[in-house]
């Protein structure tokens, strides 16, 4: 099978929370539109996705969903073609992904990340397992110290996907919420709504004998979910501004 590529793939981010934890501080704001050094947090997500060569982007959002929308409308990212589709309620992690894509043209693979969070993995070595036809997707896993905040991924020794666990303290691989689908697979999601990718859609192509490759690396990682760790977000970025496109 040809090797499929970021620039054949569409992004959907995830951008329909309600970001309870930190709404105090963006009254105003759905939280991946958190101001971060003169822009907003989603909008830096759009720039390292076109720095990684993916160009074709759909935001699901929920709240305050206009906000988003006339953002990319009046400020269009250079290099990044984006279409913004709201969610009437709230549908899940993977409700409002199939939200999303409904009624689109179905590019070979979608890329999932989330509106809230940033792995600054390069996403080139999350396409190979899809040289095999039967792999239905990739998961990236990232590799952390403390995994308490977060929940993790097991995987048997070849990378195959096992389960998700819960959160726990040590070092662990932890699931950044990063996934590569293939476009057939996601035709056998179950349709039910809300749906979650975790609790329900894999475990289910799990269940149904579907392949699920965990790609493991390190790579800086943050998410602006919290009071805690949403200032971090300024110099987080700052840190990193070379993983950006500047076009």
């Amino acid at each position: 099978m040809k090797q499929l590529s970021p620039e054949q793939a569409v992004a959907v981010i995830l951008a329909g929370g309600l970001g309870t934890r930190v709404r105090h501080l963006l009254p105003d704001l759905p939280k991946p539109m958190a101001p971060v050094n003169g822009r907003p947090f989603l909008e830096w997500i759009v720039r390292y996705l076109v720095r990684m060569g993916v160009h074709r982007m759909v935001i699901s959002t929920g709240h305050k969903a206009g906000i988003v929308a006339q953002h990319f409308e009046r400020q269009p990212v250079k290099g990044a073609v984006v279409r913004c589709v709201a969610e009437s309620q709230p549908l899940g992690t993977a409700g409002g992904f199939l939200n999303a894509i409904a009624g689109t043209e179905s590019p070979p693979c979608w890329l999932v990340l989330n509106g809230d969070s940033l792995a600054l993995a390069n996403l080139e070595p999350l396409f190979l397992p899809l040289e095999d036809a039967s792999v239905a997707g990739v998961i990236l896993g990232l590799k952390v110290e403390d995994a308490s905040r977060y929940g993790t991924v097991a995987c048997d020794p070849e990378g195959w996907l096992v389960s998700f666990q819960e959160k726990r303290p040590g070092a662990g691989i932890i699931n950044a919420g990063v996934y590569l689908l293939r476009a057939s697979a996601v035709a056998e999601f179950p349709r039910q709504f809300p749906l979650s990718f975790e609790r329900e859609v894999f475990p289910a192509l799990y269940a149904g004998r579907k392949r699920l490759k965990v790609c493991v690396t390190r790579a800086p990682f943050l998410d602006i979910g919290t009071p805690e760790t949403l200032p971090q977000a300024a110099e987080f970025l700052k840190q990193h501004q070379q993983t950006f496109s500047n076009l």
